[in-house]
Order: C-alpha cells, then sequence, then structure tokens
C-alpha cells in the first residue's frame, strides 16, 4: 500500500433486484496499489457489488467513494470516475466491425480527447504490454478468446484509469487460453495498478493478492491477505468453498 487515505470506500452497501437482497451491508475500504481478489460461489453479490462501484448497477442504501466522488445514482460525476475506473469484463465487449487498434483509442480520443496518432501510439505500446502486438490491425472475429481478452485489457489501460475492475475475466475461456491472459493480469498488478478482481482463479489470489474477500449471500463473510485465506481460514463457509475449488 502507497498511501494510507482509501482510493475506495464502502460503507454499508445494500442492494435488491425486486424481493432478493443481493448485496447486504457490504462494508470495504481499499488503497491504491492494492490488488483485490473477490471470490465465493455463483450468486453470492460479488459481480454485483464491484458493478456498483462505478454504477453499472445501483445500490439502494449505504455510501460509495471513488477517488474522493461520492458515487449514487444519477452522480452528476458518474462519467469521471468511469474514467478513472476501467472494466474488464468476462465476456470481452469488443467491437466487432472495429479493428483492434480502432476498438482501443475510440475512448481516449472521443472521452480524452486525444490526438489519433498520440493514441495510436499508446494503443500499440500496450498490445505489446499484453504480449499481442502483431494483432493490431485484426478483428476481434479473427483472434482466440485469450486475445480478445488481453486486448480488452489494454483497451481499459488506454484510458489511463486510477483503477481496474475484472469481473471473472477468464470465466468464458478455454483453459488452455486462461494461463495467457492471467499472465498479462499479473505483469499488471505487479506494476502497481489498483485492481480489483472478481476471480475463482486461486492461483492468481494467491500470488499477487495482497488480500481477498470471501462473499456468500450477499455479505462479506470472511476477509485476509492470501496467507490468512489458504493457511488458516477461520469460518465454516470459506472452509467448504475452499476445499470444492482447489485441486488437491
Amino acid at each position: 500500500m502507497t498511501e494510507q487515505t482509501p482510493i475506495i470506500t464502502c460503507r454499508n452497501i445494500h442492494k435488491w433486484f425486486d424481493h432478493f437482497h443481493a448485496l447486504r451491508g457490504i462494508n470495504m475500504d481499499i488503497y491504491p496499489g492494492e490488488v483485490i481478489v473477490i471470490f465465493g460461489p455463483s450468486g453470492s453479490g460479488k459481480s454485483t457489488f464491484i458493478r456498483t462501484l462505478n454504477q453499472l448497477e445501483s445500490h439502494q442504501y449505504g455510501e460509495i467513494f471513488v477517488d474522493g466522488i461520492k458515487v449514487e445514482p444519477d452522480c452528476s460525476d458518474i462519467d469521471r470516475v468511469r474514467a478513472e475506473t476501467g472494466m474488464v469484463f468476462q465476456s470481452f465487449n469488443l467491437f466487432p466491425h472495429l479493428t483492434v487498434l480502432q476498438n482501443i483509442t475510440l475512448a481516449p480520443i472521443l472521452v480524452r480527447k486525444k490526438p489519433k496518432k498520440e493514441a495510436e501510439e499508446k494503443a500499440l505500446e500496450l498490445l505489446a504490454r499484453v504480449g499481442i502486438p502483431e494483432q493490431a490491425d485484426k478483428y476481434p472475429a479473427m483472434l482466440s478468446g485469450g486475445q480478445q481478452q488481453r486486448v480488452a485489457i489494454a483497451r481499459a489501460l488506454a484510458m489511463e484509469p486510477k483503477i481496474l475492475l475484472f469481473d471473472e475475466p477468464t470465466s468464458a475461456l478455454d483453459p488452455e487460453m486462461i494461463k495467457e491472459v492471467l499472465d498479462a493480469m499479473i505483469s499488471l498488478a505487479r506494476s502497481g495498478m489498483t485492481m480489483i478482481v472478481v476471480t475463482h482463479e486461486m492461483g492468481f489470489a494467491r500470488s499477487v493478492a495482497d488480500r481477498m474477500f470471501f462473499f456468500d449471500k450477499g455479505e462479506i463473510v470472511e476477509t485476509g491477505t492470501p496467507k490468512d485465506i489458504f493457511d488458516h481460514p477461520r469460518e465454516e463457509r470459506t472452509k467448504l468453498f475452499l476445499s470444492q475449488i482447489i485441486r488437491h
């Protein structure tokens, strides 16, 4: 941790989908440069929670602050929050009619008002950083799933965000493609980027997470360092979940 002022603060966050209580009093402080892994069973509120941070899902109760801005439904500064909070989805969400280079440069040119030449130079740098510099002029359909996800990471980085959110970034990939995406994420984590990652990839969590949060039924059941969580889990629900997903 590089500073003692949180870059994200969440206090007593609640979220309902009709009668379903999806988030039940989530409290969390995240500091600049931290890598946070959120894990837990399907339907536990993990993805819903990180989507409240940039209001892709609105919360009904509680307070969220991102980089000093209060985030709430109809927040006038939400575009600023989203510009500082890059997001990588499980389904890539690339524009199929644009080349890789065009996908990456679109937002910096339109939102950050970067000159096209500068945006393209930055995009090529980022493609090299995620290990696919030769794919710049191809269209998404010409790439493997792992390559598309690395383009999505480069696209998020092109906006020069302070925070990156990852919503199960490897869950739609074939097993042989997962490693190439995780390698790109590990490199990013070690560069000092603030990252919040919803994932079942426990090897990734063990190697780069600063802290882990176990979600179940819309609550944080347990939190700790990877060593705490893997070697000395306190809660029975945590122990059961880990026993089910870690291959012995």
